[in-house]
């Protein structure tokens, strides 16, 4: 296949009207020839024949040719001439485009087909063009190759034309050499060989001049080098050439011939080598030596020469079989060639076998506790021991990995600590001990129990009115198998998932489905699955989807049925709504069924309000607070449920018509005044109310006090000193307030006085403690003191009354205490002393000396010798049978 560089067009009569191809017209890119196949009128006219350059863009155009139509005859019918066609050999290179060009002359006008002569058809990347009169074939390949027909066909006939496509590709590379590094005198041979059709041929050249052959010692044969005996000046860059006539390739390489004395700088035997006792030594002798030359000699403790169980390589590598500890000495390799001579010593010494003294074993353990995989050995002192572990094939990161894993144990000890082990923890481990002559291994498996993986896929198989059937599908056990499942819902008026009664009522860890019974009717119901096994319950499963059970009947009666109050003339019926939970389906309300006590008929009503408790009967008829047996029902769309019990209720009362008599107050203290009445004749089921206020102009000042049951006494409380108030008293009962009683005013004392006792002083013999402190002098405004209260607030608080300023105490020995000081008034209690604190008396087992309220207020106020004599005294002291405390004084 031939590279175009140029393309024709024809140019009809004037630019820019171009020549269009079709079946009749058709311009070889071959030759730039323009065929008609079948002359028309419209084609007479002047053709000029333009010729473009792909690759410099030119363009040339020729002198204009006249078509003329004879009129010396006519042309008659005629079969088809072929005018263009290719040649019967075409080499087509591989990969490369191929153009194939057919066209014939003839009237009528002919049909161009194309085909193999090996019947094998056109593959997909075959197109035909410009009416078939062009076969193209891009991607030459191998299987491309073969004849090729072109058949030009009228009616009046046909007419053919041949040709063979060959395959031709230039050389690619299959050998090449490499760059090499020789001695001299050594033997050099490189190879190269390529692939391509036709076969390709060989050339070689040394630094850009070609290699003749033979020349003594250089042959070249096909694509293969030798020089043999190597010298200096064979170095330099070679390069093979493999060409045909389609194209050549080049691989090039370098050869370096070396010529050295031997050295050991880059790989003396080691200052030191080690190893382990009946093991194979082996002395790696490795000298740069151009060429190489080596002997070895072994001098062991006194020049011995190699034993028996030495063996020399020829490459100079010394084996020892079997070592002994009478191996262990100096040995020197010895490297000689033409240019010189070089040696290098090693030390070799030979230790004990390193043994495992303690294994890990295979071990089951729970999820969350530690263990220990113990690694000890006996080693050589000698050795230099290192530690590691892997599980399930990868070495642990004991930095990573710190939370969980830490090595312990020290250098002969390379034990591993497992801590908050894990599920994922479970599985082989590996100890690993290196040291300079020999590695060795241990290892055990970890069964790591925990509780069952998640059940999943809940599924609800059948509900009802009440059941649900369920199955599911187990999760992991973990390691450990499961023993059975538990069973938890929810619905929207639960607090989170409940576990709920099924059928079985034990579900072992075979089955996989049970059936929940005990549902409430109507409810939207999730499920979920747990399993558990002797480690424990395991994470529950997902959600069932949300199912709702069949509607039914109620089958729960409203609870706390009671009732009463209200108006005149009115029965109040009470009761619990029953829960949405419990309602059993839509339509839900309540029937209300009542009657007078004594009567055998049932007055019913219904209210459709699910969350309404309370209805009001009205009826002119009914007498004031009557008695009526009430009952309350349910239902739904589905029909009626249970009534409640029977409850007696009263309807309502009517307001108390008079108000209480002989009222009477008296002043208590300060803050409080007693109210004091006479009992309602025929009120039986009211109660009274107290109503009291400074004066008329201050409405904000009214207060109430309500009291349960017929009392006639009350104490108000929370009041103002010194000041009057007005009191009224009125009975109330369900239906409302009666009339007031006639107001009447008191007075409130005088306040106590706002200081407490101060100056108290108190000293402790034994279990008595004796106080006393400063009289309390009132105010002309205050209430004058009548006494004071000594209590204990410690526990319960108890209290000693006097009218002294002085008082003496008997403690309990096993008893805290917490005194407090208060001046007593008509007005009441005044503030309270600062408290005094005495601890359990049986705890302090020294006696102490008594001291003056003046001594200790010095030691604590000073401090020094003062303290320091107290302490000692307390110290030396010990009498066990009384008990002195220290003054405390108090201002």
């Amino acid at each position: 296949a031939v590279i175009h560089f140029l393309t024709y067009a024809w140019i009809f009569n004037e630019y820019p009207r171009f020549v269009q191809q079709d079946s009749r017209r058709f311009i070889s890119q071959e030759t730039g020839n323009l065929y008609v196949a079948k002359v028309e009128r419209s084609d007479v006219g002047n053709y000029t024949c333009v010729v473009n350059n792909t690759v410099t863009g030119d363009k040339v155009l020729s002198s204009p040719t006249p078509l003329v139509l004879r009129t010396d005859g006519v042309m008659g019918e005629y079969e088809p001439k072929i005018e263009v066609h290719f040649p019967e050999s075409v080499p087509a290179a591989k990969e490369s485009a191929v153009r194939l060009e057919c066209f014939a002359l003839g009237n009528p006008v002919p049909e161009i087909s194309w085909r193999r002569t090996s019947g094998v058809p056109f593959p997909s990347k075959v197109k035909m063009k410009n009416s078939n009169a062009v076969l193209e074939i891009p991607n030459f390949q191998q299987e491309d190759a073969g004849t090729y027909e072109c058949v030009a066909e009228n009616w009046r006939g046909k007419n053919a034309a041949r040709g063979r496509l060959s395959f031709h590709a230039k050389p690619h590379w299959l050998l090449t050499m490499v760059d090499t590094a020789l001695s001299v005198e050594a033997n050099l041979f490189w190879e190269c060989k390529a692939n391509g059709k036709p076969k390709p041929s060989y050339s070689w050249l040394k630094n850009g001049l070609f290699l003749l052959s033979p020349q003594g010692r250089i042959q070249i044969e096909n694509g293969a080098l030798s020089i043999a005996a190597l010298n200096l000046s064979d170095s330099g860059m070679y390069q093979c050439v493999a060409e045909n006539k389609h194209g050549f390739i080049y691989s090039s390489a370098q050869l370096m011939v070396l010529a050295s004395p031997p050295s050991f700088s880059k790989s003396p035997l080691k200052a030191l080598l080690k190893a382990r006792t009946g093991s194979e030594v082996t002395l790696e002798c490795k000298p740069e030596a151009w060429p190489p030359a080596i002997s070895l000699k072994g001098e062991v403790k006194d020049n011995r020469c190699l034993s028996y169980r030495m063996t020399l390589l020829p490459n100079g590598t010394l084996r020892i079989a079997n070592a002994t500890r009478q191996d262990a000495g100096s040995y020197t390799c010895v490297a000689k060639n033409q240019f010189g001579t070089a040696s290098t010593t090693g030390k070799l010494l030979i230790t004990e076998p390193t043994r495992i003294t303690m294994r890990p074993t295979n071990t089951e353990i729970i999820v969350g506790e530690s263990a220990v995989l113990p690694c000890q050995i006996a080693s050589d002192p000698a050795l230099d021991v290192s530690f590691s572990w892997a599980f399930n094939g990868q070495l642990i990161d004991f930095q990573r990995d710190g939370n969980h894993f830490e090595r312990v144990g020290g250098s002969v000890s390379g034990d591993l600590m497992i801590r908050n082990i894990q599920l994922s923890h479970g599985g082989k481990y590996v100890c690993l001990i290196d040291t300079d002559v020999e590695s060795l291994s241990t290892s055990a498996i970890l069964v790591v129990k925990g509780p069952p993986g998640p059940p999943d896929k809940v599924t609800v198989e059948e509900i009802t009115d009440s059941t649900a059937q369920l199955s599911w599908t187990p999760g992991r056990d973990n390691g450990s198998p499961i023993t059975g499942y538990i069973i938890q819902a929810r619905t929207p008026f639960t607090v989170g998932w409940q576990a709920v009664d099924t059928v079985p009522e034990v579900i072992n860890g075979n089955l996989l489905t049970a059936t929940v019974v005990g549902l409430n009717a109507w409810v939207e119901y999730e499920f979920r699955v747990v399993a558990r096994n002797t480690v424990g319950l395991g994470e529950p499963s997902p959600a069932s989807t949300k199912t709702r059970t069949e509607d039914s009947i109620p089958d729960t009666a409203p609870t706390d049925v009671g009732g009463g109050g209200g108006t005149k003339s009115e029965l109040v019926i009470t009761w619990e709504p029953v829960p949405e939970e419990l309602q059993n389906g839509d339509g839900f309300g309540y029937i209300i069924a009542f009657r007078p006590l004594g009567l055998v008929t049932w007055t019913r009503a219904a209210i459709s309000t699910p969350g309404i408790g309370r209805y009001v009967f009205r009826n002119d008829t009914i007498p004031a607070f009557s008695p009526f047996e009430v009952k309350v029902g349910a239902y739904n769309n589905r029909g009626e449920g249970p009534f409640s019990s029977i409850a007696t209720v009263y309807s309502a009362e009517e307001v108390p018509s008079v108000a209480p008599k002989r009222v009477r107050t008296r002043s208590v203290s300060a803050v409080q005044i007693e109210v004091i009445w006479e009992a309602l004749r025929h009120c039986f089921h009211s109660a009274p109310k107290v109503v009291y206020w400074e004066d008329d102009t201050k409405p904000d000042t009214v207060g109430k006090v309500r009291i349960s049951g017929n009392y006639t006494v009350v104490n108000i409380t929370g009041l103002k000193a010194s000041t009057v108030y007005y009191l009224s008293v009125a009975a109330f009962n369900t239906a409302g307030p009666g009339p007031q009683s006639v107001p009447i005013n008191s007075t409130t004392k005088e306040p106590p006085p706002d200081r407490a006792p101060h100056n108290i002083q108190w000293t402790m013999i034994g279990s008595t403690l004796s106080l006393h402190w400063d009289p309390v002098i009132a105010m002309e405004t205050e209430s004058k003191v009548t006494g004071y209260l000594v209590s204990n607030h410690y526990n319960d608080v108890t209290a000693l009354f006097t009218n002294k300023t002085a008082v003496e105490l008997t403690l309990n020995a096993n008893s805290n205490y917490l005194i407090q000081v208060k001046a007593m008034s008509e007005g009441g209690e005044g503030v309270g002393s600062e408290p005094i604190h005495i601890h359990k008396l049986s705890e302090f087992p020294l006696h102490i000396k008594q001291f003056s309220a003046l001594s200790l207020l010095l030691c604590k106020l000073s401090g020094g010798p003062v303290c320091t004599l107290l302490y000692e005294l307390i110290e030396n002291v010990p009498s066990p049978n009384s008990y002195i405390a220290s003054p405390v004084q108090t201002q």
